[in-house]
């Protein structure tokens, strides 16, 4: 994620460079889908047994920031969400199935979701018990399910979605209202708000989306679109992300909206989303995106995934990194925004934390990322003009060791600022190809998986074959800022 203030402003945000010519508009019909092989290991899963299944998956995953989040004795590995949406209110009719394997045998177990009224709800075909528990949506089903099984869930729900407001990200998350339309954003915890779902990034899945709206509305979401059909006074917009993705990254969006087509790198499909009011002027910003994604694949290894793009949203203060299809505000639409949510896509979108305790692997290695951008454009001094700013602007203000920041200080400053730092330091006490080595390596073992602070460290010292504590305990692990390193 990308937030946009007066510091940040200033300190960041360069001036919209301007140059290439826009892509040629299409039709927002289909994309060809194209095979992402996913090359995590399975969860593993206990040998099925022959008892009646009687256990009580876990109603959360332990998270210290967000306790009621996620929930133990399966791994979900698809959704199929197919809504149709009245947009004046956003109102949704939908239905969320869910596809998962038992890791422990059930008898009964939990999904996280709030609001909304769920209408059915099936279990492999068969109606199943279910209640509600606060945020949990706690389903018997009978017979239980064997540990090792695949397992189908099926719930339909409609109403109005809610909004959660949360001390940790400072906006409402949800499904928000524009007068041009509507659009997701979920970090951290907004996915429940509109699906049903294991509602934590440490549990990962494939998503396909059917999102049904009245003519001449459009309909994005993550992944590629594969089918558009025509009901007459309405369209369903079928989107399919083969990547696994964590639910806090899945987004749809509906308003008037032009598509604009290109290639990138290496044959990557580039489709931003415009709004009609645009009259196709494409945001120059977008012009960096090839320079960005070739810069970080020489940093980062190969960009995760078969197509990228943005979509503009009205009202939204910021961006955000929804996977392959990020979303841009439209006060947002600045280069260093741009390559920031470009990062995202390794650092995030396709090696996610393990807790919202290692959010900084997020968010310091985005912000490390526009170190690098600045450098690329503008020379090694402006980076360095930069990182002094940053350094600067961390010592007159609140700051905090960036390893379990506290929940309020989820999205803060130091997070952002002194992650990026944190490696600028790791730069220079190991130089810049050992360093690509490093996050080469982080990136093909964790792909498409989720990380911890921990594993990072570890794999920094192996890789650079250097005892590095003193450097991680300064700056990660510390509340006292440490002083620049020299370089």
């Amino acid at each position: 994620m990308r937030r946009t203030s007066s510091v940040v402003s200033l300190l960041f945000v360069a001036a919209a460079c301007s140059g290439l010519e826009p892509a040629v508009v299409t039709t927002p019909t289909t994309e060809t889908a194209i095979t992402v092989i996913d090359t995590t290991t399975p969860a593993t899963v206990p040998t099925p047994t022959t008892t009646t299944p009687d256990g009580v998956g876990a109603q959360n995953v332990g998270d210290p920031y967000f306790p009621d989040l996620g929930n133990g004795g399966y791994d979900v590995t698809h959704y199929d969400i197919s809504i149709a949406v009245d947009p004046t209110p956003a109102e949704l009719d939908a239905i969320t199935t869910i596809t998962a394997v038992a890791t422990e045998s059930l008898g009964t177990f939990n999904l996280d979701f709030v609001g909304l009224d769920v209408t059915s709800l099936t279990v492999d075909g068969e109606s199943a018990d279910y209640v509600r528990e606060g945020p949990e949506l706690r389903i018997s089903p009978d017979g239980g399910i064997i540990a090792g099984e695949e397992f189908t869930v099926k719930v339909a729900y409609s109403g109005q979605p809610q909004l959660l407001d949360l001390v940790s990200i400072g906006i409402p998350v949800g499904l928000l209202q524009t007068p041009e339309g509507i659009y997701v954003f979920a970090q951290p915890d907004g996915a429940r708000t509109w699906f049903p779902s294991n509602d934590h990034p440490s549990d990962k899945a494939r998503f396909t989306f059917h999102i049904t709206v009245p003519k001449p509305l459009v309909a994005a979401a993550n992944g590629a679109l594969v089918e558009t059909i025509d009901n007459g006074d309405s369209q369903t917009f079928v989107w399919d992300l083969e990547s696994r993705m964590a639910t806090y990254l899945a987004t749809f969006v509906v308003g008037e909206y032009e598509r604009f087509e290109s290639e990138g790198p290496d044959g990557i499909l580039i489709r931003d989303y415009l709004p009609t009011s645009f009259n196709g002027a494409m945001p120059p910003s977008f012009e960096v995106t090839a320079e960005a994604i070739d810069l970080f694949s020489e940093w980062f290894g190969p960009y995760p995934f078969d197509r990228y793009g943005h979509i503009v949203v009205y009202e939204l203060g910021g961006a955000m990194e929804t996977q392959t299809l990020v979303l841009m505000g439209s006060r947002a639409l600045f280069d260093r925004v741009v390559v920031h949510e470009i990062s995202h896509q390794w650092w995030g979108d396709s090696v996610t934390p393990a807790t919202w305790q290692d959010i900084w692997l997020n968010e310091g290695f985005a912000t490390f990322s526009e170190f690098l951008w600045v450098e690329h454009t503008r020379g090694q001094q402006a980076m360095l003009d930069t990182i002094d700013g940053l350094h600067e602007s961390l010592q007159i203000i609140d700051h905090s060791a960036i390893f379990d920041p506290g929940e309020s200080e989820l999205l803060g400053s130091a997070v952002y600022w002194r992650g990026g730092l944190t490696l600028h330091a790791l730069r220079l006490r190991v130089g810049d190809e050992v360093l690509k080595e490093i996050l080469w390596t982080y990136h093909a073992t964790f792909a498409g998986g989720n990380a911890t602070t921990e594993d990072f460290i570890d794999l920094a010292e192996e890789i650079s074959g250097r005892d590095l504590t003193d450097l991680f305990a300064t700056w990660v692990f510390a509340e006292q800022l440490p002083d620049l390193p020299a370089g």
